[in-house]
């Protein structure tokens, strides 16, 4: 039986979460929790084997915050983190706290079953799945990235469009997306997000601060 948490501030989406997870018979719904605080108490007092984290939690603590105290408290529990606004940065950021998928709140329950399901087994969700096998030692210098691809890199972590980049970087929009597609396939990755985490756990890009 795979016990879940639930640690969302929406009380009717939480319900939801709950008794539908409650219903599947291989899982078990232990508590659904509102703040970080209330998830760490849960936790402490029924260790659960896969938490459903949302970022955006009223408190001091945000749900990255949350999932990396309670990776350090709980090692083997696998955080699924929720979000209705994902952006490189945040999914760098949960990634680095130790996060083992990043859904959008609006994905279907069945992805999210999946997602639960998966990251029990101590696998990666399909999209951080494919980051696990390339370049799993290489930095910087051994990826091939010039020092523009570098830059237009670190402006994409920070969530800067397109347009952004060539305004700071005094490029054309042309340019850019010639250096983002060029960082793509270095990287051996499918999308902007990919190569924002791949890059962040290859130590391309400094590991952001919480």
């Amino acid at each position: 039986m795979i016990r879940v948490l639930v640690v969302e501030d929406q009380r009717a989406l939480a319900d939801a979460l709950a008794i539908a997870i409650a219903a599947q018979p291989d899982l078990d719904c232990g508590a659904a929790v509102g703040t970080v605080d209330e998830a760490l108490r849960e936790a402490a007092r029924r260790p659960p084997s896969v938490v459903l984290m949302d970022i955006h939690l009223p408190g001091s603590k945000d749900g990255i915050e949350g999932t990396r105290l309670l990776k350090a408290a709980h090692p083997s529990t696998r955080v699924v983190v929720l979000t209705a606004d994902a952006t490189p940065g945040q999914l760098a950021r949960a990634v680095t706290a130790g996060a083992s998928a990043f859904l959008a709140k609006h994905s279907a329950f069945g992805d999210i079953l999946t997602a639960i399901r998966t990251t029990a087994d101590g696998k990666l969700l399909v999209e951080e799945s494919t980051l696990a096998a390339r370049l799993p030692e290489q930095q910087w210098e051994r990826s091939g990235l010039t020092r523009r691809e570098h830059e237009v890199l670190a402006l994409l972590a920070q969530g800067h469009g397109l347009k952004t980049i060539a305004d700071l970087l005094v490029l054309s929009r042309h340019t850019v997306r010639g250096h983002v597609k060029s960082v793509l396939v270095k990287l051996g990755a499918h999308s902007q997000l990919e190569a924002v985490v791949t890059a962040t756990r290859l130590g391309i890009l400094p590991r952001p601060t919480t």
